[in-house]
């Protein structure tokens, strides 16, 4: 069973990851807010927020799938693992610097996902 969730819900994180990663981007090419024809004409022309959209419903259908498969005690904690790609995706796309502190939270977070999965 573990080999099957597994992949599954990696691949679920991923999605979720690449959907907020690609709404950051959306929200930085969209104008400031108001209530007028030129921001909304910049959300909905704007090619990340759609994609996001598109990762959001994929990671969704993907979820429904593992909730009705599998334990949700063992699914439900497995999504924390998205926290972890979200941290490489700050570095990697963002240029955020990471504090060391976060680093361990991160270690923590994987090794609570190794005792799920034992």
């Amino acid at each position: 069973m573990i080999l099957r969730l597994l992949p599954l819900a990696l691949l679920q994180c991923f999605l979720l990851t690449s959907g907020q990663v690609l709404l950051k981007f959306a929200l930085q090419r969209m104008e400031t807010f108001a209530w007028s024809g030129v921001f909304w004409k910049s959300v909905f022309l704007n090619w990340q927020f759609a994609v996001c959209g598109l990762c959001y419903g994929a990671a969704s259908l993907l979820w429904m799938y593992i909730l009705k498969v599998f334990p949700f005690s063992m699914a439900y904690p497995l999504i924390s693992i998205s926290y972890v790609l979200g941290m490489f995706a700050a570095i990697i796309f963002f240029h955020e610097a990471v504090p060391v502190y976060r680093w361990l939270g991160v270690c923590l977070i994987v090794c609570g996902c190794f005792l799920i999965l034992k």
